[in-house]
């Protein structure tokens, strides 16, 4: 390890996905994984024991989520640069991450060269937003704080939600978005949790009442 590689600690709580993290990162000679977290709470701990230049810090976690433990993180170490890797483009989200502190926002589905690139910058101390992220700063209209009538939904996800209202199955979803099986499923189930629901049923009631189908 050389004195210009930069250490990461990646927090998420799927396996899968730090596993699909480190096997992008794992070619680049200056850049190093020292550490994993699978929660936010599990994260403060292994960050200061660890000290890591950036932190991959996932938003969605069971017992502590990421925006909480980024901004925990940031009173014990004001200089951590955190870089939020996430399923979710909801202007909402990316509004707090910046409010506690994070340094950048991306969504998962990035290129291992944009992920590399979003690394370099916040570790130089800038800030770093994937191109989606930045449409959905400013193309979306800033919403009443506390309105009642937020949608808590991505893009992509409101395009799911229609499909699976329409009744396709996560497989015919998958062909008509150009995505994997698994990433569909993932969207189904941080719909559900989104929303509060549980069956098909009611997430087509959900998809009537918003105009997502007629």
């Amino acid at each position: 390890m050389t004195e210009q590689t930069i250490k990461i600690v990646i927090v998420d709580d799927h396996q899968v996905v730090i596993d699909g993290f480190m096997a992008r990162l794992q070619l680049e000679p200056d850049i190093e994984v020292i550490g994993t977290a699978s929660n936010g709470l599990e994260a403060l701990d292994t960050v200061s024991y660890l000290q890591p230049d950036v932190i991959l810090m996932d938003i969605s976690m069971p017992i502590m989520n990421g925006i909480d433990a980024t901004e925990q993180i940031k009173k014990t170490l004001p200089n951590a640069k955190v870089l939020m890797l996430t399923m979710h483009d909801n202007r909402e989200y990316i509004m707090k991450v910046m409010q506690v502190g994070a340094m950048g926002y991306m969504l998962k589905e990035i290129s291992a060269e944009k992920m590399v690139q979003a690394i370099k910058t916040v570790n130089q101390g800038a800030t770093y937003f994937c191109e989606t992220t930045s449409q959905t700063i400013f193309t979306q209209t800033s919403s009443p704080v506390k309105s009642p009538d937020i949608n808590p939904l991505s893009r992509r996800e409101e395009r799911v939600l229609k499909h699976v209202a329409e009744g396709l199955s996560s497989k015919q979803i998958a062909k008509a978005l150009e995505i994997s099986y698994r990433t569909v499923e993932t969207h189904r189930q941080n719909i559900k949790h989104k929303l509060e629901l549980h069956s098909t049923a009611e997430l087509a009631k959900y998809a009537l009442e918003k105009g997502l189908i007629k």
